[in-house]
């Protein structure tokens, strides 16, 4: 009995040499609730909900009675438990009809985003949808467009009613088994369709004059008519998020660079704009003595810094990135006005908070986890060279500086970056090295003079300067893309290997003591588990259009075109992408299955005709009516299984499905008829 007291005063001291540093784990442990609810097979009972939010109001309330003693740990429990019930609830709140049949005929709406997709068309976004023979409740709050064809009639502008005749489909589930989950995603942005339109996109009612995103457009025009071409193009993106006339070269060579990150309005560009508007005010309060030695100075240019952060946000779309962007830096400046370091791992922790409460399934994205990687890491390495008085000073200080902070970032991105885009750029510190300080000292201070004089209508000498900036890293860009060491494909990790590097990493920075170094076992143990990753032997697809073998040259592909997204999603998944023809032309004549032949047929006049052989599988993108001695995958099994991955053993297949990796949860479409539905 002697030893459970000599535990707990063991635990008590272990906590005790921890004071002043346990904040930063709150977070965390939220983020392992909220994890835990994702990972689940089935949606959780309302009782159970209601068990577990209890149980962290209680911990709560038990943890702030103690204060001290073993007050860490119910606070951790307290916000393990409260991560399950958050998740389900924001998932509830944004819950809406999806489609799950196809359909054909006319869509109209309310156009509240634009974007491009993967190939380049224009893609519109819309709300307030009607859609013929389809019932208002069954219809879908927002739902997705891609424009094809000639679509000079009329270019689309947010806050229009619209009229176009579309292909509409319920988002599609995992390319393969354990694989990105669009129809989760697909959800919390509340899209309940997506599809496109090869005629005429028309015009119903004008957006209403005074809008924000009509504001967002105008402005985007302004400055791409000062600023054509594709310099134009990156300055309407960095200032009003409007990406729309960005080129699939350019973005691709920025991937390549690792330069992607400048595109997106996240941390840094808020930062460079909150900071350079934080040091033009006080420089100027500071320029006038009789001022600035009778006000706060520092306060006052940290309310401006947070207007021009908020103003930010509402130009440029307020989407998710940039949302979060804000969130991190308006805890850094409320922190100065409250006298605090702003850049602190427990201003990280808030903000972290604020993004999980509000938007817990930011959790999965790999914005949130690429940002707060770099954020901490960042903020621990020269936390730690502050305070042993290490930082480098004198005319070497500042290169090194931005030599060490890119390589510290760069590195907590990367197994972010790899597992997400199967991709390591080799050559991204090299490419950030030299764009990274030109978008802080230059690009983004001339984007605020833009900005600030566009209403005197003398933009132009700002933007022109802004553009020599751009055109610079858009150089950077290309030269770095075209080295044929440029990037790395790498194989996509299983589910376990991402949270065993994040927990070991956060181990070894947040923990204090030599038990710190636990962490790196946890972070050995997941790069192990990376290098054994197992890509199945054959896939197929949702719909039964596409099948995938691994043969000794690579992943062989049963046909050249169609179900474009799917292949490169299964080649980039396997380290090894290509194109889809040279994929094609590996298909070998004779697949060999477990007690027969694959045989895969396309087209209703295959399907009509139809044969096969006891042992045989028979992949069809047709419904098979008529019974075959052989295993069938047509759309009609495949809608209740999801894609399908198999891998070969010493005791014979193993099967996966979709459904059985992501459960059955509220986005999944065996579940939605039962909720929605469809006719009137």
């Amino acid at each position: 009995m002697a030893l459970l007291p000599d535990i707990i005063a063991r635990a008590n001291t272990l906590l005790l040499t921890q004071r002043g540093h346990l904040f930063p784990w709150a977070p965390v442990f939220l983020a392992l609730g909220i994890g835990s609810y994702f990972a689940m097979l089935v949606e959780p009972a309302p009782l159970l909900l209601v068990a577990f939010a209890a149980t962290s109001v209680a911990a709560a309330i038990l943890a702030l009675w103690l204060k001290s003693g073993p007050a860490p740990v119910i606070w951790a429990l307290a916000l393990l438990a409260a991560g399950l019930p958050l998740a389900a609830i924001r998932a509830h709140l944004v819950a809406g009809p999806v489609l799950t049949n196809r359909y054909y005929g006319p869509v109209e709406g309310r156009v509240v985003g634009l974007d491009r997709s993967a190939s380049g068309a224009l893609r519109v976004t819309l709300d307030q949808a009607v859609l013929a023979r389809l019932a208002p409740k069954a219809t879908p709050r927002r739902l997705r467009v891609a424009l094809h064809g000639d679509q000079h009639w009329h270019a689309p502008q947010p806050g229009e009613r619209v009229l176009v005749t579309a292909h509409l489909s319920p988002p599609a589930g995992p390319a393969e088994p354990g694989g990105f989950d669009f129809r989760r995603h697909a959800w919390f942005q509340r899209l309940g369709a997506v599809g496109y339109a090869r005629t005429p996109l028309l015009l119903l009612e004008p957006a209403t004059k005074g809008s924000v995103a009509r504001l967002r457009m105008d402005l985007s025009a302004r400055i791409k008519t000062a600023l054509p071409g594709e310099r134009g193009a990156v300055a309407a993106a960095l200032m009003t998020g409007d990406r729309t006339a960005l080129s699939a070269d350019l973005l691709r060579d920025l991937r390549r660079a690792n330069l992607a990150h400048l595109l997106a309005i996240s941390g840094l560009h808020m930062g460079l704009v909150s900071g350079f508007v934080f040091a033009l005010v006080r420089l100027m309060l500071a320029a006038v003595p009789y001022i600035g030695l009778r006000v706060p100075a520092k306060k006052i240019a940290a309310l401006a810094a947070l207007a021009a952060a908020a103003g930010y946000l509402l130009l440029s779309g307020g989407n998710v990135a940039t949302e979060r962007a804000f969130v991190m830096v308006a805890v850094m400046l409320v922190a100065l006005l409250f006298d605090r370091r702003a850049i602190s791992l427990r201003a990280v922790a808030v903000a972290a908070l604020v993004v999980l409460v509000l938007r817990p399934e930011s959790l999965l994205s790999p914005g949130f986890q690429m940002s707060f990687a770099a954020t901490t890491a960042l903020v621990a390495v020269f936390a730690g060279l502050r305070d042993s008085n290490r930082l480098a000073r004198g005319r070497l200080g500042g290169p090194l500086t931005l030599l060490l902070s890119s390589a510290v970032a760069g590195l907590a991105t990367a197994p972010f970056a790899a597992a997400h885009f199967n991709m390591v750029s080799q050559m991204g510190l090299l490419a950030n090295l030299a764009s990274v300080p030109l978008m802080g000292a230059f690009v983004m201070p001339a984007a605020v003079l833009a900005a600030v004089v566009m209403p005197l209508g003398l933009e132009a000498w700002p933007l022109w300067l802004m553009g020599q900036g751009i055109a610079w890293i858009m150089a950077v860009a290309h030269w770095i893309s075209v080295q044929e060491m440029a990037v790395r494909h790498v194989v996509s990790p299983g589910s376990h290997v991402l949270p065993l590097l994040s927990l070991g990493a956060l181990c070894v920075i947040l923990w204090q003591g030599r038990l710190r170094w636990g962490g790196s076992v946890l972070v050995a143990l997941g790069l192990a588990g990376w290098m054994q990753s197992e890509r199945p032997d054959l896939l197929i697809a949702e719909n039964g259009s596409l099948v995938g073998v691994v043969t000794p040259d690579g992943r062989a592909l049963s046909k050249s075109r169609g179900s474009g997204f799917v292949a490169g999603v299964w080649l980039e998944n396997d380290g090894a992408p290509m194109p889809q023809e040279e994929a094609a032309a590996l298909w070998p004549a004779h697949v060999a299955v477990e007690q027969g032949a694959l045989r895969v047929i396309a087209g209703k006049k295959a399907a009509a005709g139809a044969w096969c052989n006891k042992g045989d599988w028979l992949v069809s993108n047709q419904r098979i009516e008529q019974p075959l001695p052989c295993q069938v995958f047509d759309p009609k099994s495949l809608k209740q299984t999801g894609s399908i991955a198999v891998f070969d053993g010493a005791e014979g297949p193993r099967i996966e499905t979709a459904r059985q990796r992501a459960g059955d949860r509220l986005w999944n479409h065996w579940v939605w008829q039962k909720e929605f539905p469809l006719t009137r």
